[in-house]
């Protein structure tokens, strides 16, 4: 048996090989694996656990199905930050703090979205600390459900033209102190995270350690992958 651990599906109606994707792969993986861990932007927006949109009440549905078989256990990304506990009901879900520990297979690891480690986007972190803020996020969840929505979509365009605009680039990246800091502060984890879409092991000396960061491959033009966590450590795959 094993862990998998996927992130930045990023999954709407818009794109609904996504949804159909997520939907197969949770049949697969159920009953045959020990868990299935999801480390952010498991939506590309979520705006309350009162939401009726049918897309995202069948992706809920099939993450039910699913943990009835195997636990599942979810983080909030930078997209879906207001899930809450109305969507860990319907889906048999747990939300997961973050950082979380996981001990596994005799060894230590770390997840998080990553988000919060690109400390170089100063403008995404002063957003990222207003609306994890309880009042704006209770502000926010009273307005009528198509007004969050509208809200939700232009913050979405004014994410896809700035990217647009600039490209990939160093502030979109996670700061390297802030690894350094995160690592020093849990000694012996290996760190685990999403967000970036940049898939790749880094290894990293401190001290005389050797420390490992791995970064989970997104999910996006066709294609998706996952981390599998076993007795033997480590190891990428690809979804087709």
């Amino acid at each position: 048996m094993a862990i998998h651990l996927i992130s930045d599906l990023h999954l709407h109606a818009e794109s609904p090989w996504l949804g159909e994707l997520f939907s197969r792969t949770l049949g697969q993986w159920a009953g045959q694996i020990d868990a299935l861990y999801i480390l952010g932007d498991l939506f590309e927006y979520w705006v309350g656990d009162d939401d009726d949109d049918p897309f995202n009440l069948t992706m809920v549905q099939a993450m039910r199905a699913f943990s009835q078989r195997t636990p599942l256990y979810v983080m909030h990304g930078n997209r879906d930050f207001l899930l809450g506990s109305g969507f860990e009901a319907q889906s048999g879900t747990h939300l997961l703090p973050e950082p979380f520990h996981l001990h596994a297979y005799q060894q230590d690891y770390l997840l998080c979205h990553g988000d919060a480690l690109c400390t170089g986007d100063t403008a995404y972190q002063q957003f990222r600390t207003m609306v994890r803020q309880p009042g704006w996020q209770h502000a926010f969840l009273q307005k009528p459900l198509p007004e969050r929505h509208a809200i939700a979509r232009h913050i979405r365009g004014q994410s896809a033209s700035r990217k647009m605009q600039d490209g990939p680039d160093e502030i979109s990246d996670v700061s390297p102190a802030a690894v350094d800091a995160l690592l020093a502060a849990n000694p012996g984890c290996v760190l685990i995270h999403g967000h970036t879409h940049r898939p790749a092991v880094h290894r990293y000396q401190q001290g005389d350690t050797l420390r490992e960061r791995w970064v989970i491959a997104d999910w996006h033009d066709g294609k998706a992958g996952y981390l599998r966590l076993d007795e033997h450590g480590l190891c990428a795959y690809e979804l087709s």
